[in-house]
């Protein structure tokens, strides 16, 4: 695309603007900074265009009057010469945009026709000057982000903005996931862990432990009286499965006197054992669950019974819907600690994000290893990236269009090159008016 520029008396520059700031909080700075940039281009240009108008009107002037007047011939050649050199300078800077007066001039329209070329060369630039182990770590070296992140989080505010962010980051994960994928994986890592966990020894040390500190005597205790309340209050149960054990030929009377004593017997000697800590039936127990502990610990066929009996449990579907509520119940508790900005949650967390930033903005040993770590993470981030980075540079001024990327850079540098013409202008006149006067000398 031409624009009045392509002309030395050109003022003003014409084309498409760059694609707009998709970050919309950005846009009015950038807009701003765009047509101030522009603003400048076309004042330097008038200024530019102006000179070279003026240093022709006095050429006109004084060659017409140099016969009559001739010390007016240093004026003419200081103006001649100043022509010469504004026009080769405007020819020169035009020519790395556009074709001068649009006529397709060998090499001229440089940026255009170079484009890609220069978008390769410049990430090739930036990946070996800038994006170098050398740089990162000299630059790096001279400060201490620890202490800067410390001081950062150690403010009451910034620790309770760091606390909201990790809400939100904690909600939006949770919503993300799949809850059956979430249970699946749960189920799968603690069953392969259980799975891989003989279960006898454990058991084994279970029973004794609990019967060197005797608080399965307690519990013993309580189960006794439960089966003696449960035998009261399943009487009638009782009653009529031993009407059905006995033969029909006996008595109805034999049937009660039998039961009733049965009955009795057994509320009686549960009731006993359960109050007497000493009793035999305890001493009992004890010898017994101490010789199914050695077993599980020892005997091979107890062991592998105990394994089948914890797969057994691990492949019920009871267990599967139990381990599938704790998953809801965990996301749901979760979930409302990351919406409460008072739960104990969300506080713990904004005062462990406190008391983080201030060890340390305080802990010099601390500091100089997060310094180092964060040193070695970007100086790795760095050299894996970097072919990434200057790639990313080539293509995205490849994807521009021709005028697009013209009209970019030219509202970067075309402002201080209409310096160029004007220091042309001058130093052309300067030039000749030496030459010229020399020149008289000689003659």
């Amino acid at each position: 695309m031409r624009s009045s520029s392509d002309v030395p008396g050109g003022g003003s520059v014409t084309g498409p603007a760059g694609p707009a700031d998709p970050v919309g909080s950005t846009v009015p700075t950038a807009a701003a900074d765009e047509e101030r940039r522009r603003t400048d281009l076309r004042r330097m240009k008038r200024t530019a265009t102006a000179l070279l108008g003026a240093a022709a009107v006095v050429f006109v002037i004084t060659r017409a009057l140099e016969e009559s007047t001739p010390w007016l011939g240093y004026v003419r050649a200081t103006a001649e010469a100043a022509m010469v050199g504004a026009i080769a300078d405007w020819f020169a800077v035009t020519a790395l945009f556009r074709h001068p007066l649009g006529i397709p001039i060998p090499h001229t329209a440089i940026i255009p026709n170079r484009k890609d070329d220069i978008g390769r060369g410049l990430g090739t630039f930036v990946q070996q000057n800038f994006l170098t182990r050398a740089v990162v770590e000299e630059r790096l070296a001279g400060i201490s982000l620890a202490a800067k992140i410390g001081t950062w989080l150690a403010e009451p505010e910034n620790a309770a903005r760091v606390g909201d962010q990790a809400g939100g980051v904690l909600r939006a994960t949770l919503d993300t996931l799949k809850d059956e994928d979430v249970q699946e994986a749960l189920e799968t890592a603690v069953s392969q862990r259980v799975r891989a966990v003989e279960a006898g020894p454990i058991l084994a040390r279970g029973i004794d432990l609990a019967v060197a500190d005797g608080r399965h005597q307690e519990v013993l205790s309580v189960l006794l009286r439960k089966v003696a309340e449960a035998v009261v209050e399943n009487e009638g149960v009782l009653r009529g499965r031993l009407q059905e054990e006995t033969p029909w030929w006996v008595p109805d009377r034999f049937d009660e006197r039998i039961f009733e004593r049965v009955h009795t017997g057994v509320q009686r000697f549960l009731r006993e054992v359960a109050d007497d800590p000493d009793h035999q039936m305890r001493a009992t127990l004890d010898q017994r669950l101490r010789r199914l502990a050695d077993e599980l610990a020892r005997s091979p066929a107890m062991r592998a019974r105990a394994n089948e009996l914890k797969d057994e449990l691990l492949d019920h579907p009871a267990l599967r819907d139990w381990s599938a509520t704790v998953w809801a119940d965990v996301k749901a508790g979760l979930l409302a600690h990351a919406d409460d900005p008072d739960s104990d949650l969300r506080l713990r967390l904004v005062g462990g994000v406190r008391s983080f930033g201030e060890r340390l903005r305080d802990d010099p040993a601390l500091q100089a290893r997060v310094d180092t770590w964060i040193a070695a993470t970007a100086v790795e981030a760095v050299e894996r990236s970097k072919g990434e980075v200057g790639e990313v540079i080539a293509s995205t001024v490849a994807r521009w269009d021709s005028s697009e990327a013209t009209e970019r850079i030219e509202l970067q540098v075309g402002r201080d090159l209409q310096f160029i013409r004007i220091n042309g202008t001058v130093v052309g006149g300067l030039a000749g008016l030496v030459i010229y006067s020399v020149g008289r000398l000689l003659g």
